[in-house]
């Protein structure tokens, strides 16, 4: 691939950016603003990577010339090393960086959990992961908002969804998509014995009403009075939404807002998210062979991590590593845990990539 298309591009939207017509148009200089972040860590690495072989031919120069002093020609020599060090560390990190990008990465995400098996010990492990995505996201900056809650009487969770807002969300969360699967002494058990639960983790980019457009006649739209646990969220109106999609029969539910409008805007967010990975799985289903060798294909039916409490450790089975600081972990910290994934799924798509940059 030759670089300098990108350095050419740089300097053309560094002048649009600079053009007080696009700065006055806001959709305009949004998209040209996207593109130049993007580009602009290719751009600095490519011209880092220029100067490193210029400094490296400049230094072969020197060792070669005739009449050079030993002294000379030996810190030439070191130089010249140093110089290819750093051109071959440059060219590693440019591969990386002319990786295909996912075109979700940038999107917020919708979060839905739901307790699997293991019944209410499984409702209290939804909460616990709910509480660790909370936490991680506020290290982050990111924002959050609650779409549809179903508590149990014990404050677990049949089912919970929500949004995380922020700058590369689903970029690193969505690699959380899957089954979770926790081995602890449940609070009430009396013999002290552990017991295995699951819940599973779906993460959806969220998508705008451009990306996906529902028919309305596809819909079937109901009302119903919110309930919960303990008398929670109970409504005397009828506020609640569930919308059927009926070419898909997707179901979605939202009773979170004591607004009919708010939970209906909510629920729509959710559906079109929803139709959106559909549509997703069935582009990737075409390359089916390519998908099952990578890091968090987000299959929901894949057991990808297991909490085990008595010994204080957290497995990630994709990548077979496991940290000993479980309570850290379920704090929130969880950059480690994603870095190594990331780095797995990178090293995954350079052995794919033989091309090298000019």
């Amino acid at each position: 691939m030759n670089l300098e298309v990108f350095s050419r591009r740089y300097e053309e939207l560094t002048q649009k950016l600079a053009d007080p017509s696009v700065s006055s148009n806001p959709a305009q200089y949004a998209a040209l603003m996207k593109e130049f972040r993007e580009i602009t860590p290719i751009v600095e690495t490519y011209t880092q990577y220029r100067k490193a072989i210029q400094e490296r031919e400049e230094a072969k120069e020197l060792m070669n010339a005739p009449g050079m002093e030993r002294e000379l020609r030996e810190l030439a020599a070191e130089e010249y090393e140093q110089a290819g060090e750093t051109a071959d560390r440059l060219s590693e990190e440019l591969k990386i960086l002319l990786l295909p990008k996912d075109p979700n990465d940038s999107k917020n995400v919708i979060v839905e959990i739901r307790g699997g098996a293991g019944g209410e010990e499984a409702a209290l492990f939804s909460a616990v992961l709910f509480r660790m995505y909370s936490m991680y996201a506020q290290q982050k900056g990111w924002s959050t908002e609650l779409l549809n809650v179903n508590e149990t009487e014990l404050g677990g969770y049949k089912e919970i969804s929500f949004t995380i807002a922020g700058d590369g969300a689903y970029s690193r969360l969505k690699y959380e998509s899957g089954v979770h699967r926790v081995q602890r002494v449940p609070e009430t058990e009396t013999q002290g014995r552990i017991h295995t639960s699951t819940a599973t983790v779906a993460v959806l980019p969220e998508v705008d009403e451009v990306e996906i457009q529902i028919d309305p006649k596809d819909l079937k739209i109901d009302t119903f009075r919110s309930s919960g646990a303990g008398g929670q969220h109970i409504n005397k109106t009828s506020s609640a939404i569930r919308i059927t999609h009926l070419p898909t029969g997707m179901v979605v539910e939202c009773q979170d807002e004591r607004s009919q409008y708010k939970n209906k805007d909510k629920a729509m967010r959710v559906l079109r998210s929803r139709l959106f990975e559909k549509e997703q799985a069935a582009r990737d289903a075409e390359v089916a062979d390519r998908r099952r060798s990578q890091v968090g294909t987000g299959d929901r039916s894949e057991r990808i991590r297991t909490y085990n409490y008595p010994q204080g450790r957290v497995t990630d089975h994709r990548i077979g590593l496991t940290l000993y600081r479980l309570e850290d972990f379920l704090n929130g910290n969880l950059d480690e845990m994603i870095d190594a994934l990331i780095a797995q799924d990178r090293a995954r798509q350079l052995e794919e990539t033989t091309e090298m940059p000019d």
